[in-house]
């Protein structure tokens, strides 16, 4: 195959299908991952380019399912070559660390954490092969600053960016690169649909019930200002075809790097009531 290939996982929506189509508008011959692969018809109504679709190739994963992967495995070897491969995949668990069950965090470790793993694991032979490819790793700006409320998520997140660092001290020297895309706000439905909160969170007999409205109304209150996904899909492709990468962290949206920046920066008592004056909530 001429076309460098691209293998996005998680591009049933958001980030990952935006992501496809860009690749597909530069030349790129993508391999959708999706869990119910009935959503291709996400992609496909979106891309509306008949001339594209011979470089579109959808697959069944679900990264978390060993017969998925098994699969998936497969796939590669008809491929025979990875170029880029994009982890998108994941959702958000929300709810108060003392409600959520250790069941839960398992759950959303399984995805964001492990499933990630054992796909990059599954492509990392045909990059260290061919001596170059670009493993981008959808992280969050949780990933470096601590939200209350999604206590798994940013957990995820944080092992997501560890394991990243250690990964590119690892190949690096076999010409492989490994980045690190930390967006902020956006539209996307990581927030709705994408979203699970801990039921026990959700009951007026919670004692974090006040302190969740909070949050819920703040995020209403936000979510007009999030930013366009688009650019984050955008950014992603000019990553993708840059010849190397000199950094391994790009944080991406609007106030993203002045935030990451800040929390760093300030003692950690002013940035927490930086961050309870935004939420409404009372330090003790």
């Amino acid at each position: 195959m001429d076309k460098p290939i691209v293998i996005i996982t998680g591009a049933s929506s958001g980030f990952g299908l935006l992501s496809s189509i860009e690749f597909l508008k530069k030349g790129f011959f993508v391999v959708a991952t999706m869990r119910n692969l009935q959503k291709k018809e996400n992609i496909l109504r979106q891309l509306n380019n008949p001339n594209l679709e011979d470089s579109l190739q959808f697959c069944w994963l679900d990264v978390t399912d060993a017969d998925s992967l098994h699969a998936f495995q497969a796939t590669l070897q008809t491929l025979g070559r990875v170029d880029i491969l994009l982890n998108n995949a994941g959702f958000a668990t929300g709810g108060f660390a003392e409600e959520i069950s250790i069941s839960e965090y398992k759950t959303q470790f399984d995805t964001n954490f492990f499933g990630l793993i054992e796909v990059t694991k599954l492509v990392l032979p045909f990059m260290r092969k061919q001596k170059a490819g670009k493993i981008m790793n959808l992280s969050s700006i949780s990933g470096q600053i601590g939200f209350p409320a999604i206590s798994p998520y940013v957990a995820s997140k944080y092992a997501l960016e560890g394991w990243s660092e250690s990964l590119q001290l690892e190949v690096r020297s076999f010409g492989i690169d490994v980045a690190i895309i930390e967006p902020g706000s956006f539209q996307t439905n990581i927030w709705s649909s994408g979203k699970k909160v801990a039921e026990k969170s959700m009951l007026p007999t919670s004692p974090y019930q006040e302190l969740m409205k909070k949050i819920e109304t703040r995020l209403e209150k936000n979510q007009a200002s999030y930013g366009d996904p688009l650019e984050v899909a955008k950014f992603i492709v000019k990553l993708a075809t840059k010849p190397s990468l000199t950094r391994l962290r790009y944080p991406v949206g609007k106030g993203t790097r002045l935030t990451i920046f800040l929390k760093n920066l300030l003692p950690w008592k002013m940035w927490e009531g930086i961050v309870f004056k935004m939420l409404g909530f009372e330090r003790k």
